[in-house]
């Protein structure tokens, strides 16, 4: 189905003829997965979103479907149970979008390490167990310290141990997001990008509905909706202050991921690879591979400037290369090797100290539970204990754990469903990895109000089945089936590579993308893969600007740079050509995409050099 700048333009006039079920404000993966579910059960649902869908936070993390291994440290197991139970839904439903990639741990003896090797063994054990994947291949592995260096042999060898490799995914963020999107739109759901909310319709002192403006063309309309819920992640405490003449509410306290591209040739590694800083300030980092180049994040530090723009600084850039370089001491990396970058906030909830993923201790467990846990494992290991009989020690542990209790209100750990006193629902924090089970909460809630107070009544969907768009595979038979799309895309004209790379890329779309090879003409400067992409993004994703096809339905400015220069002045031909431009508004896109690409690269940073 179509989902282009005609249907946003469609999609505006009606959300103003109508009252609708449901408005969600914000259109990163926490909207999207809420506007899916929500079409799908039968709502008539709108969402908007003020930047392009996924700009603000859900295109910018470290682009795994991460399991949560970290937080075994803590045994804080309800965390890891639900992150690995989600993460295989999220396998079901986007089959084409998450990817195992076995992560390698190495285990150095050192102050703050997180892991010695009995713990991580521990640990990976108990991951597997909750994972279900214990005793078959995907299974984790102890490494000696041989192993680990046969494995990545440039890794810093002094104080170096041994390790671990236990399952883990990597994940395309901005895709997962766009494909939900879009599966939403195919349900009837009226979306638009560049749309900002900039204040509420009250009666009788209740929420009705917001005052929004379209940005593109500066004009200013009312929607109205029986539930106004808010999902825009940094900005949440924004939008819930919106006429808000008391106290204001500061329930969020984002925190800066950062990370850095640089060319396999200067680093590589044949795995992710995950470690300790050895600052023994309690953090890990990631190295990990994609598309022939490297990245590495994430910094994790307090956030209190402009939510639109987070940068990374110098001092970024300082701590990672310095981490980077102690781990591989042979790679002599400086900012001069870095081809992109990213800077992201993540939508942290006040006074949960461990709600990401990759951070923070809040409690400890008492070395008589640790004992008791340890012994239960390992006699379960040998088939002399149930697996009732290490839920129950791990129930029984005598700890205040990061997110050991789920607070009522809360959806999903680290999350927060509140209802304000004039009606307006939030959907704050939280994982990308939980983002359905999210949605799912929340839906919940939506459909008691709507049945309660308007007499509406609707079945929400089995979300744990329901594809997203371009997820309509056989999970345990991707492989072969994006391979058969493949061979359309070299019937139409493509190479085997590049129609591979467009199968994985759309999934169960990709025949629609191949398709329009009878109708586009391939463009000038650009090969037919990268034109039949460009038309897709711009006639079924709603690109509208050089920035959206590039940065988040491709990956081109990430992990591309070196070739991007190339195609910017045919994406520009082409886009004006699709669009219309006159030449103030090309100069605009083009200028707007040169400051893009200057912070991608860091220019500033590498100017005062």
């Amino acid at each position: 189905m179509e989902f282009s700048k005609r249907t946003r333009e469609l999609a505006i006039q009606k959300m103003q003829d109508r009252q609708l079920d449901l408005l969600i404000i914000g259109g990163g993966i926490t909207g999207a997965g809420v506007a899916l579910q929500a079409a799908a059960s039968g709502l008539d649902t709108a969402l908007i979103e003020m930047q392009d869908f996924a700009e603000g936070t859900s295109s910018r993390s470290t682009k795994l479907v991460h399991g949560g291994l970290r937080y075994l440290k803590q045994f804080d197991v309800e965390v890891v149970s639900d992150t690995v139970t989600e993460r295989a839904v999220v396998q079901q439903i986007a089959p084409h979008i998450p990817k195992p990639d076995p992560m390698l741990l190495p285990v150095y003896e050192e102050e703050g390490s997180t892991f010695s090797l009995f713990r991580l063994k521990v640990a990976m054990d108990l991951y597997d167990l909750l994972a279900g994947i214990h005793n078959t291949e995907l299974a984790n592995k102890v490494l000696t310290k041989e192993e680990v260096l046969e494995r990545e042999p440039d890794l810093k060898r002094e104080g170096l141990v041994g390790g671990g490799v236990y399952l883990d995914f990597r994940n395309n963020d901005a895709r997962l997001v766009i494909e939900n999107i879009k599966r939403a739109n195919r349900d009837g759901a009226l979306i638009a990008s560049h749309v900002k909310a900039e204040d509420f319709l009250f009666e009788d002192g209740k929420v009705v509905g917001v005052i929004a403006r379209d940005l593109l063309t500066n004009e200013s309309f009312d929607i109205r909706a029986r539930v106004v819920m808010n999902t825009t992640g940094p900005w949440s405490d924004e939008v819930r202050n919106f006429s808000n003449t008391g106290k204001k509410i500061s329930q969020m306290r984002p925190t800066k991921g950062v990370h850095l591209v640089v060319d396999q040739s200067r680093l590589k590694v044949s795995q992710p690879v995950y470690f300790d800083t050895g600052k023994a300030d309690g953090r890990m980092i990631f190295v990990l591979p994609r598309e022939n180049k490297t990245y590495f994040g994430t910094t994790d530090t307090d956030y209190k400037g402009d939510l639109k723009n987070p940068t990374v600084t110098q001092e970024d850039v300082d701590y990672l290369l310095e981490i980077v370089n102690n781990r591989f001491p042979n790679a002599h990396l400086t900012i001069e090797d870095i081809e992109s970058s990213w800077a992201g906030l993540r939508p942290l909830l006040s006074g949960n100290s461990a709600s990401d993923y990759n951070g923070g201790n809040s409690g400890k467990i008492s070395d008589d539970s640790f004992e008791h846990l340890i012994t239960t494992v390992q006699d379960y290991l040998r088939e002399e204990k149930t697996r009732d009989d290490v839920e129950t020690a791990v129930a029984h542990l005598e700890s205040s754990t990061s997110e050991k209790v789920l607070d009522p209100s809360a959806v999903s750990r680290g999350s927060s469903l509140e209802r304000d006193d004039n009606g307006l629902l939030t959907l704050a924090g939280g994982k990308i990895t939980d983002f359905r089970k999210m949605a799912e909460g929340a839906m919940q809630k939506i459909l008691a109000i709507l049945a309660d107070e308007y007499g509406r009544s609707f079945k929400l969907i089995n979300s744990k089945t329901y594809p997203v768009s371009g997820g309509e595979l056989n999970p345990s038979n991707v492989a072969s089936e994006l391979e058969a799309y493949a061979q359309l895309g070299v019937l139409g004209g493509l190479s085997l590579e590049e129609a591979m790379y467009l199968a994985n890329l759309y999934g169960s779309n990709a025949p629609k993308v191949f398709a329009l090879a009878r109708t586009v003409k391939q463009a000038d400067g650009l090969s037919l893969a990268e034109t039949l992409s460009l038309h897709y993004a711009m006639g079924y994703e709603l690109a509208l600007s050089p920035v959206d096809f590039l940065l988040r339905r491709t990956n081109h400015v990430l992990f591309m740079r070196d070739s991007l220069d190339d195609l910017i002045d045919p994406v520009l031909a082409e886009m004006a050509a699709y669009y219309e431009w006159d030449e103030v508004e090309r100069n605009h896109q083009e200028q707007e995409l040169k400051t893009a690409l200057a912070k991608n690269d860091l220019a500033d940073l590498k100017e005062k050099e």
